[in-house]
């Protein structure tokens, strides 16, 4: 068993601890989180962040397995840093926890699957620089996709009238909305940079700004999607569940693009990702 292998199971393992404090039954008036969720949130991102920071130094391998064990790391970080700021965003944990478990099982099986290979022959700081605003990316992408559910959710337990436990945990329609539209402006700034910076590793390795590939395609359709979805937004109050299937196209697309990819070239093809 790998470094990779470990790492993803340890991953999965840690998550779980957290995953189970979030389906407790809060108390009716708990606002915040209360220590025993920061102290499994903070286990559960040591070994993923650890990790990622680790192959960061000595070289970035692009398999599957470790794009999602550093997707889940980037995810608790940005979740924990969006609790710490707006507290009723963790009341999203029962949408999140269980999709990062399911992501760093599908890491677990990766890793035994195939490794990928180190990228070599970039500038390291710009490389890393790459690495993280794209995974940064698709954490706040995924915060606010997981945001749009939670009020489609609420907002579809309201006109039937018939809410359930699920539904009380969640943050309520309008805190939903306005976390998911603070994230997916920051994803915006965000994602512009990585494009950015994108096109600047290219050119130094190839002399060209553009390469049309699918991971390219995909990321530039999430980049208008979402400034698509916040312009229509900022002038024509476009809100409620068409709000929240554009923010899930825009999670879509960089799925696709950023996981998507490896997974048809190493799960599906049984080749070497890229």
């Amino acid at each position: 068993m790998d470094a990779s292998s470990t790492s993803a199971i340890a991953t999965a393992v840690s998550l779980l601890p957290l995953t189970a404090v979030a389906f407790r039954p809060p108390a009716p008036e708990a606002g915040q989180p209360g220590p025993t969720f920061w102290m499994c949130m903070g286990l559960a991102a040591f070994a993923p962040a650890q990790w990622t920071c680790v192959q960061m130094a000595g070289g970035w391998p692009t398999g599957l397995s470790s794009a999602l064990t550093a997707t889940v790391a980037a995810c608790l970080i940005a979740f924990a840093l969006l609790c710490a700021l707006s507290p009723p965003a963790w009341r999203l944990a029962r949408l999140l926890l269980p999709y990062l478990l399911c992501l760093s099982v599908l890491a677990v099986a990766a890793s035994l699957k195939n490794h990928g290979h180190f990228v070599g022959g970039l500038p390291l700081p710009w490389l890393d620089f790459h690495i993280v605003i794209s995974v940064t990316t698709y954490a706040l992408v995924t915060l606010a996709a997981v945001a749009a559910l939670a009020g489609t959710i609420q907002e579809r337990a309201l006109k039937t009238k018939r809410p359930n436990g699920f539904s009380r945990a969640l943050p309520a329609v309008a805190e939903s909305e306005v976390l998911e539209i603070r994230l997916l402006r920051l994803s915006e700034a965000v994602l512009g940079a990585g494009l950015v910076s994108g096109m600047a590793l290219l050119y130094h390795e190839t002399g060209a700004l553009l390469r049309f590939d699918h991971k390219t395609l995909f990321s530039f359709a999430a980049f208008l999607v979402i400034g698509a979805l916040l312009i229509a937004r900022a002038r024509s109050g476009v809100r409620g569940r068409a709000a929240a299937r554009l923010a899930l196209a825009a999670y879509l697309l960089l799925t696709l693009a950023y996981i998507g990819v490896k997974f048809v070239r190493e799960i599906l093809l049984s080749g070497t990702s890229v």
